[in-house]
């Protein structure tokens, strides 16, 4: 591929070399050249930030453990939760 973004080689030499149709290394070459920019450009700052809500991650777990806290103590109370875990 790195024949076909130099120039070094035609079209029909690479297609000829790899066994592949022409139109191929056409498509080849047209996505490596867009997925290019992505890897370089701004899309690549972007990838940086969090996919999730940290603080709302956060505060989710302490819910939970709150919850799992009240409900561990009211069925060891009533006497349906052994001691051991």
């Amino acid at each position: 591929m790195v024949s076909a973004i130099k120039g070094e080689k035609t079209l029909a030499e690479l297609a000829q070399q790899f066994d592949v149709h022409p139109n191929q290394i056409t498509t080849w070459k047209g996505q490596l050249l867009e997925g290019a920019a992505g890897v370089f450009g701004q899309d690549h700052a972007e990838a940086k930030e969090p996919a999730v809500d940290l603080k709302a991650l956060h505060a989710k777990i302490g819910e939970l453990t709150l919850a799992n806290d009240f409900l561990s103590g009211a069925l060891s109370k009533a006497g349906l939760l052994s001691a051991k875990r």
